[in-house]
């Protein structure tokens, strides 16, 4: 086994990366030649190859939602060189980080300090040895790809963070922040928001009746069903226990009316499964509306909304009142 197949080896038994996973490369090489031998070669390698002859085409593909990562720069092209590239590309401050191989004819340790002080992660002098050039790609995948699994658990923390283990739609703390958000920007538009407390009712009954691993199923097919009832730009929060808040951005009465009585009429229609047992559902809604010229009155909208939830509750469940912020403040 050679030295780059080793490589290989480590790289495909650690999982850590494989150009197997047809890693994309931008190559920006200014000799026709040259680049066509690198696009052969790294296609025979399994990579996808961009390449370009000159640095401004290099910027162009790097400002795309589609650029590559691993990037083989030619120090020496026209229009931005291959140093002057790699300061730009750094000074994109771009969310995924790329990892810059610079190829050069230049072989003095200064011109090595100028490429990596400009931002290059690697050097390779011209003419280099292709086992060379393929290990070293192979060393910028493997820490692209660790980059990639740090930037998956940085994500999902901030998912926890923010919604609920459960349910897996917003948790309280989340959907609060949201309805704060939202009013500010209402009060910016001049836009009315709707808003919704929802309760399943008799949940106590299914968690005694049922156990605890039925009372959740119904949590999360209700929350299910919430989600997929309501326009995609609107917001689901798990409140607390077995109540749920939805967020309608520039509802009228008239919509939130409709969205309620169709979450109602959603769940009710089918009941929850869970292993052999179905399980009959019913909600109720307290709904309430801020219209769109009035202030940001947040406290006042979550209490319209509980006290027209208990309404709803008192007489009979599985229905939906309305209250109006007024109503809140005089209650």
């Amino acid at each position: 086994m050679d030295s780059v197949e080793a490589i290989e080896q480590i790289a495909v038994s650690g999982g850590a990366y494989a150009p197997r996973e047809r890693k994309s490369v931008l190559v920006a090489e200014d000799d026709p030649i040259s680049r066509r031998i690198l696009e052969d070669r790294l296609r025979k390698w399994g990579y996808k190859v961009i390449a370009i002859s000159d640095g401004f085409k290099a910027l162009e593909v790097l400002e795309t939602d589609e650029a590559p990562e691993l990037l083989l720069l030619d120090w020496m092209m026209p229009g931005i060189d291959g140093v002057q590239l790699c300061r730009r590309i750094r000074a994109m401050r771009k969310s995924v980080y790329p990892y810059i191989l610079l190829l050069t004819a230049r072989d003095a340790k200064q011109d090595l300090v100028t490429g990596l002080e400009a931002g290059a992660d690697d050097y390779l002098t011209k003419p280099f040895n292709a086992d060379e050039l393929r290990a070293r790609l192979r060393a910028g995948g493997r820490i692209l790809a660790l980059q990639s699994e740090l930037i998956d658990a940085r994500e999902q923390l901030r998912f926890h963070a923010t919604h609920d283990a459960l349910t897996a739609v917003w948790n309280r703390k989340g959907i609060i922040d949201l309805l704060t958000q939202e009013l500010a920007r209402a009060h910016r538009t001049r836009e009315p928001v709707g808003l919704m407390m929802v309760d399943l009712d008799h949940f106590k009954a299914i968690n005694d009746t049922h156990g605890h691993a039925v009372g959740d199923a119904v949590l999360k097919e209700v929350a299910t069903r919430l989600v997929s009832s309501v326009r995609t730009y609107d917001l689901v929060g798990r409140y607390g226990g077995e109540e749920f808040l939805v967020i309608l951005s520039n509802a009228s009465l008239e919509e939130v009316s409709r969205r309620a009585q169709r979450l109602c009429a959603v769940v009710e229609e089918a009941p929850v499964r869970f292993q052999s047992l179905e399980v009959k559902a019913t909600i109720s809604i307290g709904a309430t509306e801020a219209p769109p010229d009035g202030g940001i009155f947040q406290n006042r909208l979550l209490r319209a909304a509980d006290l027209a939830l208990y309404q709803a509750k008192e007489r009979g469940r599985n229905r939906v009142e309305f209250r109006s912020m007024q109503y809140a403040e005089d209650s």
